[in-house]
């Protein structure tokens, strides 16, 4: 199933029931009257508590300079790469650590240790090594998304039965039709769990690492705005950190899990078994 059939069918389910915009909408607009009445309620200025007003003029402003959209990219650019590094890194060291005994027994104490030391205690000794910019951004989320993924993956290849493998071999296929047609399949639901656990990671390292390392992105802009006494931008930057999930999740993360484990068969495999 491609991306371009499974959104017409996401549209006319979304058309098909327009009372949940509705809702949604109604939850958004009850938020925002809860929080001005909060607003009045608590008293305090708008350095401590920003209105819903101060926010929405802080947003219009940040887009009349042309700051939003720029720190917005960097943020998705920086986010896009740090992503498929740390995607490719632990894919090929999962694959290599389930492949083969030797390689977990090697490496496997050193991961588990490295894998407790989270990216936000790193990112300082990488601005040290790598000033700041991109080059310590990246390596950061690089790290961040490599663990889940290359974890997830060895899981899957050691979980996939040896009577497929040795049927495969039985049958004159040699080691990279093997891992073609019958690891990478059976070991696909353990990928897209762990390439999507790393995503989520590696959006909030991001945050944090420019908050750190950069001068330009939401991170930068949401811990600028605390610096600056300027309340609003900082929750500017933290909606826009919550959207760019949302959109990031719904319309990338979901659809690519769903095209990916329907193009190799496993959920039709998973219905044909009911």
């Amino acid at each position: 199933m491609s991306f371009a059939a499974a959104e017409p069918a996401r549209l006319r389910l979304r058309l098909r029931h327009p009372g949940r915009a509705a809702r949604g909408a109604i939850g958004v607009l009850a938020l925002l009257v809860l929080w001005q009445v909060s607003v009045k309620l608590i008293g305090l200025s708008s350095y401590f508590y920003p209105t819903p007003a101060d926010v929405a003029r802080a947003f219009i402003e940040l887009l009349r300079k042309g700051i939003l959209p720029v720190y917005i990219a960097d943020s998705i650019g920086r986010y896009a790469a740090g992503v498929a590094l740390g995607t490719a890194v632990g894919l090929l060291l999962g694959l290599w650590i389930g492949l083969s005994r030797t390689a977990s027994r090697l490496l496997g104490p050193f991961l588990n240790f490295f894998y407790a030391i989270v990216e936000v205690a790193w990112i300082p000794v990488f601005v040290i090594w790598w000033g700041y910019g991109l080059k310590t951004i990246l390596v950061a989320l690089t790290y961040v998304v490599a663990f889940p993924v290359l974890f997830n993956t060895a899981l899957g290849v050691r979980s996939v039965p040896p009577v497929l493998i040795n049927a495969v071999r039985s049958l004159g296929g040699t080691r990279m039709q093997v891992l073609r047609e019958v690891i990478l399949p059976a070991a696909l639901p353990s990928i897209i769990t762990g390439f999507r656990i790393g995503a989520g990671f590696a959006f909030r390292g991001l945050i944090f690492a420019e908050m750190i390392a950069a001068k330009t992105g939401i991170g930068y802009l949401i811990i600028t705005g605390a610096a600056n006494h300027a309340t609003d931008r900082t929750v500017v930057g933290m909606i826009v950190m919550g959207s760019l999930w949302l959109l990031i999740d719904r319309i990338y993360l979901k659809p690519f899990e769903a095209a990916t484990v329907e193009r190799w068969g496993i959920v039709n495999a998973a219905r044909d078994s009911r």
